[in-house]
């Protein structure tokens, strides 16, 4: 079953395979998909359920939200659980010391609503904090001091969700408490993050105190098999069960928060967290062929980009825009350019800058773009935008939940960097973000992840910064068939944008959807990058239509939930290792 009402063949295949297995019976009933790629393989393993499905990039934490529903909770409880324990066993992305966004589908009230808990620059923020005393953008400001260091929205937007969604069965303590656990006892180095600690050594090492939790005496990472005990922050994520967000927004948390970030050259002061909020906004919505796409507004600029792409190729039939040929993904990477550069030029915090956002995402703008493009030939990103100046990875996790009674949670949240900044506020355990390196430091002006950006993306008191980050839930007849969302940076947006066409366009079961391998194009630079796996005759023939392509590691993990008449399907992408899908 893809997206489509109608049946694929290939899950009449696959659903009668598993129908000698007890589908509903086991938790997690697991289906591996291999795609051959040049350096190993892409591992989509699918799990089937009948009631309820997590799909989250960490084992113990799609567990523990999988025992929320078993117990009763709805899919917000679920993903509370999920987020407060990725802090813990994921610590290079899931996190309390950063923000993201949610996106709730309410089967109730047949109603999507977004919790907007992107970091926000402190007050004393000014347009220039990441200008030289010539005007030159210094990328080390906010990379890698505390100048980068966004007032950290995930305590405050889980709390919301569950104040607000929640089923009203689990207090925000039992839901933190399997994420004490976690942290007390212990979590074995092994699958993705072993890999991160390795990769990100050199950043951890910088902070006398993040070595002692996540590096040896000696400095070097922890081998393959140690075990990660955080007893401070198990000590925090108590005092937060214990006393909810105020616990780390006032008090001796939030001294030793603030400590850190002036410590390390940022400009935060204890009213920052004072005043910090999460807000609930009405969701991007837009329409596919049928479907009903909900994403995330502004901040996140996720939802209109996304949105903007499916209306310029919902002016091609469904098989030139999802068959997979070269025609087809010429279309896709054309879409691509268009709507990224609409994204440099208008996008940025909706609550400090007019984003003009009804026309971005209708469908006669999007015809206006569709014009644009040559079917034959690439056209070259300074003629999509000449009026913006462009110059001569990070990690972020996403999960998607869903229930019962189908009220379905996509959520992605971030530190920026593979463990943000690197920098552990001392006594807490908590690892600080880096996420102001998501402004525009100057007009043109590339961050960490290549994207460029103008005035509506400037720093300011406050202010949050814009995103890539696209949870999204696609409806049809108000009903949820499709949850998913990626990491994976300025890179997010097309990840889901591909996940989606190979649903929709490419009429593959969820497994393959996410499996299929990626590409990119993000206006500037003018280039395609195609993962390892990308065919080398679809690399030939999109060079020949114009197109620069380069090689790229793998693209996120876009942890997706497809609904069926037949039941629920989760697909964990395993382009980082450990992710687990699991249901009942």
């Amino acid at each position: 079953m893809t997206v489509r009402t109608s049946i694929s063949h290939g899950l009449v295949r696959l659903l009668a395979a598993l129908a000698v297995t007890a589908l509903a019976a086991a938790p997690l009933c697991a289906q591996e998909r291999f795609v051959q790629q040049s350096s190993g393989t892409t591992e989509v393993k699918v799990a089937t359920a009948q009631h309820g499905m997590v799909v989250s990039q960490e084992q113990r934490a799609t567990r523990i939200g999988l025992d929320v529903l078993e117990r009763g909770g709805n899919a917000v409880d679920a993903a509370v659980a999920v987020g407060f324990a990725l802090a813990v066993s994921l610590p290079k992305a899931g996190n309390i010391g950063g923000g993201g966004f949610m996106l709730v589908h309410l089967a109730g009230r047949n109603e999507t609503v977004a919790v907007d808990y992107r970091e926000t620059a402190p007050a004393a923020t000014r347009s220039d904090v990441f200008l030289g005393p010539e005007g030159q953008a210094e990328p080390r400001k906010s990379r890698d001091s505390g100048l980068g260091v966004g007032v950290p929205g995930t305590v405050a937007g889980l709390a919301l969700a569950l104040g607000r969604y929640g089923s009203g069965k689990f207090t925000l303590s039992e839901l933190i408490a399997p994420a004490v656990r976690l942290a007390r006892e212990g979590v074995p180095v092994k699958d993705d993050l072993f890999d991160s600690l390795l990769l990100a050594q050199p950043r951890l090492a910088q902070w006398p105190s993040t070595v002692p939790i996540f590096l040896k005496p000696d400095g070097t990472p922890p081998a393959l098999g140690d075990t990660l005990v955080q007893s401070d922050l198990a000590g925090t994520l108590e005092a937060i069960g214990r006393d909810g967000p105020r616990a780390f927004y006032i008090g001796p948390i939030a001294d030793k928060i603030v400590a850190a970030v002036r410590g390390a050259g940022g400009v935060m002061v204890r009213s920052d967290l004072e005043t910090y909020g999460a807000v609930i906004r009405k969701p991007v919505h837009g329409t596919y062929r049928g479907y009903d796409v909900v994403s995330m507004p502004p901040p996140s600029s996720g939802g209109i980009a996304l949105v903007e792409m499916l209306n310029i190729l919902e002016g091609y039939p469904s098989h030139q825009v999802g068959d997979g040929s070269p025609a087809a993904l010429h279309l896709q990477i054309e879409a691509m350019k268009l709507a990224y550069a609409d994204r440099a030029a208008y996008l940025g915090d909706s609550d400090r800058v007019d984003v003009p956002q009804d026309w971005l995402i209708s469908k006669d703008h999007a015809a206006e773009l569709r014009a644009m493009i040559d079917p034959k030939h690439a056209r070259p990103a300074r003629e999509v935008r000449p009026d913006i100046a462009v110059p001569g990875s990070g990690n972020t996790t996403h999960f998607s939940v869903i229930d019962a009674v189908g009220n379905a949670v996509a959520n992605t949240y971030t530190l920026n960097f593979n463990y943000g900044l690197g920098l552990v506020a001392d006594g807490t355990g908590i690892m600080l973000n880096n996420e102001l390196d998501d402004f525009a430091a100057k007009p043109g002006v590339a961050n960490a992840f290549g994207l460029v950006g103008g005035a509506a993306n400037a720093p300011g008191p406050d202010k949050r910064p814009l995103s890539s980050m696209t949870p999204t839930i696609v409806l049809k007849d108000g009903k949820p068939v499709l949850v998913t969302g990626a990491p994976g940076g300025s890179r997010i947006i097309t990840t889901v944008l591909q996940v989606i066409l190979n649903a929709i366009d490419g009429d593959k079961a969820i497994g393959d959807a996410v499996a299929a391998p990626r590409l990119h194009h993000q206006w500037w630079p003018d280039e395609v990058v195609v993962e390892p796996n990308f065919p080398a005759d679809k690399i030939r023939a999109l060079m020949a239509l114009g197109h620069v392509v380069s090689t790229g590691p793998l693209f996120g993990s876009a942890h997706s939930i497809e609904v069926t008449p037949q039941g629920l399907m989760g697909a964990a992408d395993l382009r980082a290792r450990g992710a687990t899908a699991a249901g009942y």
